[in-house]
């Protein structure tokens, strides 16, 4: 069914005001072709919907919006070696990753409290505490809008990227199905951040109640705690989660920087390249807890910006262009949003 001029803001986690002209609930993608054969939608634009959370509406939308809502979620098969899950992409994304820990099925558990949908998890290749989606992927189903066709996608044809792949850099042409994960049965905790370490040794240590062993589920809860102390939640605040990647400099930048700022934390990659806390440099920019009208860099943490109340598309640019000139002008880093604005 195409519904025309639906409200979009209890769509979309930072709650901006927006409308769309045409919108359709896909459950099915096979239907889709015929529905977008219809002469109302013919040469409009086309906005694929996942859960909302890494979207900034700048405005209406005019063409035609589709909210992915494809359910199901199983296991495929398993090995000596792994299990390869299935989600359908209208899933949310905690609650499979959640689910799969339900099961025995460890290895999601650094992604945990992600907001978002299964689908939205390889657009943005969704990642956290040390851990990548792409680590753990396997394959999917997509629909490609320009020819109408299904395609089976491994991960050499997603070109993925830090919070990046190829259906962000084809908007509006793929609509996943969906997704497919392979779960290693040899489980390794990836526990090297030190914020999640000793989130870790508070919760396994406490000699007076026993040791307790780590397990993959005592990393998704401490990862959930974290994100909780840390970010707001969309429910009570608008937001994006975070709105900056951590940007990545070469080792002669970081070694620059780290003799003027040797409290700047960093991430040796495998390239010899550095990546940096964005936060921690929008925090030494002066902008944690500051507002640029309705909307500011939360309290908590400085990554993220919040909707005071009555924002609009306009002020999220206004903010984020200010915050991302400070932390250049001061630290030579240019700062890159992570959410898509439409």
């Amino acid at each position: 069914m195409i519904t025309r001029d639906v409200d979009l803001r209890p769509l979309n986690t930072f709650s901006l005001p927006a409308r769309a002209a045409f919108f359709v609930t896909v459950d099915d993608p096979a239907r889709v072709p015929a529905v977008l054969a219809d002469p109302a939608l013919a040469g409009l634009p086309r906005l694929i919907l996942g859960g909302g959370s890494n979207i900034v509406f700048d405005g209406d939308f005019s063409g035609v919006v589709l909210k992915i809502a494809c359910a199901g979620r199983r296991l495929l098969c398993d090995d000596e070696e792994a299990w390869i899950v299935e989600a359908g992409a209208g899933e949310n994304w905690h609650d499979f990753v959640r689910w799969t820990l339900e099961q025995g099925w460890a290895g999601l558990e650094n992604l945990a409290l992600i907001p978002g949908t299964v689908g939205a998890a390889p657009v943005q290749n969704i990642g956290a505490y040390g851990l990548e989606m792409a680590e753990r992927f396997e394959s999917l189903d997509a629909l490609d809008l320009s020819s109408g066709e299904m395609h089976v996608l491994r991960v050499e044809d997603c070109a993925f990227g830090y919070r990046d792949s190829r259906f962000k850099r084809e908007p509006g042409r793929w609509l996943i199905a969906r997704v497919r994960f392979r779960l290693p049965r040899r489980w390794q905790a990836r526990i090297q951040y030190a914020e999640l370490a000793r989130e870790l040794d508070e919760r396994t240590k406490c000699a007076e109640r026993g040791c307790r062993a780590l397990t993959p589920q005592t990393v998704a809860d401490a990862v959930a705690t974290i994100r909780r102390r840390k970010l707001p939640d969309p429910a009570e605040i608008g937001n994006a989660g975070s709105f900056f990647k951590n940007p990545v400099v070469d080792a002669a930048s970081y070694v620059r920087l780290a003799a003027v700022y040797p409290q700047l934390p960093h991430y040796p990659q495998a390239d010899g390249s550095e990546k940096l806390a964005a936060g921690w440099l929008i925090e030494q920019a002066g902008w944690k807890g500051r507002r640029m009208g309705p909307v500011a860099c939360f309290e908590r943490q400085a990554l993220v910006l919040v909707n005071l109340g009555g924002a609009r598309g306009a002020d999220v640019r206004r903010i984020a262009h200010a915050v991302g000139n400070d932390v250049e002008e001061r630290f030579g880093v240019r700062l890159e949003v992570e959410p898509v604005f439409v």
